[in-house]
């Protein structure tokens, strides 16, 4: 069934586990990750960015999720990652997208609040939920490419965020980074749990790959409901892939042949998240 945000979050925050959201692509990722959701009875959250959904890919996506979510038991989320362009949000949630996120970490609060404000009234009457993100959560982007230093959230903005803009779940930054990590992080749980006192939005986490499992899972305990995953789903495919190369000696293998060790591996670190982050047998 597809859903948005608040037919996941709100229950999440209530009994303290978390929504894996895990960022996938048109092409090899969806299937499995929605497999191993149904196979844990766990909510699941499929994230896109807008390089995934130009021109025609939009169609592409919304008709494939839209039509896999119809079939499935547990809850899908079809979401907007990262979305800093106000127009590609929009032509998102037109197309059937359930929820967005606007990424208006890098401005200012007070233009951060109000661009996020315009895009939960646009989504509010197509029934989409919206994320927004206050504070920054470093790494690198998709292209590798260095977005700078984590800048934790100020739990003294979170109030007057959310109430001005309505927002439906809010990124927050407390030591993650996006990315694969260059030294073990350090949550700030300390500050988590300020801001986690300000606000009753579901609370969210980027950069939950490579995240020690004991840091994620206090982070959890203490309000976060949805943690991004991607780094770890590329190395999964990676490891895949390293698996399918011994098929390839053969003279003419099947293309499902060399697929099967990418999507079990890809399933298997689906499986060990939502195990991670408490939501198995969540989906009723």
């Amino acid at each position: 069934m597809l859903v948005n945000l608040n037919a996941v979050l709100l229950k999440a925050r209530e009994n303290h586990y978390a929504v894996p959201a895990f960022d996938t692509d048109i092409r090899m990722l969806i299937k499995p990750t929605l497999e191993a959701a149904e196979e844990m009875n766990s909510p699941v959250i499929l994230q896109f960015h807008e390089i995934d959904v130009e021109g025609n890919d939009m169609l592409y996506v919304t008709t494939l999720v839209k039509a896999m979510a119809a079939e499935s038991n547990v809850p899908v989320v079809l979401h907007l990652d990262h979305g800093e362009n106000p127009n590609k949000i929009k032509r998102a949630i037109e197309n059937g997208f359930t929820s967005v996120m606007y990424d208006g970490s890098h401005l200012s609060l007070e233009e951060n609040i109000k661009n996020t404000k315009d895009i939960v009234h646009f989504a509010n009457k197509y029934n989409v939920t919206v994320e927004a993100e206050l504070g920054h959560v470093g790494g690198s982007d998709l292209d590798f490419n260095d977005t700078g230093e984590s800048l934790l959230t100020d739990p003294a903005d979170v109030k007057k965020f959310v109430e001005q803009t309505g927002v439906h779940a809010l990124a927050v930054s407390i030591g993650t980074s996006h990315g694969v990590y260059k030294s073990e992080p350090a949550l700030n749980i300390k500050v988590l749990k300020k801001i986690t006192s300000a606000t009753d939005t579901p609370l969210v986490i980027h950069g939950g790959s490579g995240t020690p499992e004991n840091q994620l899972i206090e982070a959890i305990a203490n309000g976060i409901t949805k943690v991004n995953v991607f780094a770890d789903l590329r190395l999964a495919f990676k490891t895949g892939i390293e698996k399918a190369h011994t098929l390839i000696s053969r003279p003419d293998p099947l293309p499902n042949e060399l697929y099967d060790p990418i999507s079990e591996e890809v399933r298997k670190a689906v499986k060990k998240k939502i195990q991670v982050f408490g939501s198995e047998n969540r989906a009723d």
